[in-house]
């Protein structure tokens, strides 16, 4: 019997964000033909994740696939809670980090029209899992592999420093030269302050960056087909670990 993929998201209120989400399910199933793929969510919207694994048919192999760019709460907790309930249940690891989405981010701000004298806020959404931070420096690590950037991880919440006091802080380093940046990336004084958005899609944390005092704000990372790609072989890593 082929493996169930439950495509776990974060739920949002944001009907564009939503409808990127259903998109990305969409994409993994075109890539992916007669893939028997489950929608859920840990927080927000239905169904809820715990119902989707209590109603799968009896015997059958399910991976839930987190839709979320780091391992966290929801991950640690939500969905291995879940998984935990059910025999013949596996969780896959997070989408990110992953050097595809460093390039992703990117292209997202070269669309921006970002350029190295600009210094860079990675604002990601945030978690009270350390495991989390250290994801998401791995990820401005491979950022800074392809820019020249200063690049400063920042959060929604839940950790430090938050997205506001990066961007006051970088703010500060602009207006007084290189300072503090010289060991992390170019700082110009004639740059500006951006935002990357390491967001799956529009939603309440995407929305705040916008409140956090940058210059500018890159889209978030939806829609691209990488992150269907990603999703599928994070999917077929824990089939194979789980064989």
């Amino acid at each position: 019997m082929n493996p169930i993929m439950i495509a776990c998201a974060h739920g949002t209120s944001s009907t564009q964000g939503a409808a990127e989400v259903n998109a990305l399910r969409a994409a993994i199933a075109a890539l992916r033909p007669g893939l028997d793929i489950r929608e859920a969510y840990v927080d927000v919207q239905e169904p809820d994740l715990v119902d989707v694994v209590a109603g799968l048919p009896a015997g059958a192999p399910a991976v839930v696939v987190p839709l979320l760019l780091s391992v966290g709460y929801h991950v640690k907790v939500d969905i291995a809670r879940a998984v935990k309930s059910r025999p013949g249940s596996l969780a896959a690891a997070p989408l990110g980090p992953d050097p595809r989405l460093a390039a992703l981010l990117d292209q997202r701000l070269r669309e921006a029209g970002v350029t190295e004298r600009d210094a860079i806020v990675l604002a990601a959404a945030g978690s009270s899992n350390p495991n989390a931070a250290v994801s998401v420096e791995e990820l401005a690590d491979q950022l800074r592999a392809l820019r020249r950037n200063r690049i400063q991880p920042a959060y929604g919440a839940s950790a430090q420093p938050l997205v506001p006091d990066a961007v006051a802080m970088l703010r500060l380093e602009l207006e007084g030269g290189a300072g503090a940046g010289e060991s992390a990336g170019a700082v110009d004084d004639g740059g500006r302050v951006v935002i990357a958005s390491y967001l799956l899609a529009p939603g309440f944390f995407h929305d705040q960056l916008a409140k956090a005092g940058a210059d500018l704000v890159a889209e978030p990372l939806l829609p691209s087909p990488v992150l269907a790609e990603i999703a599928l072989e994070r999917f077929d890593a824990a089939v194979a670990r789980g064989q």
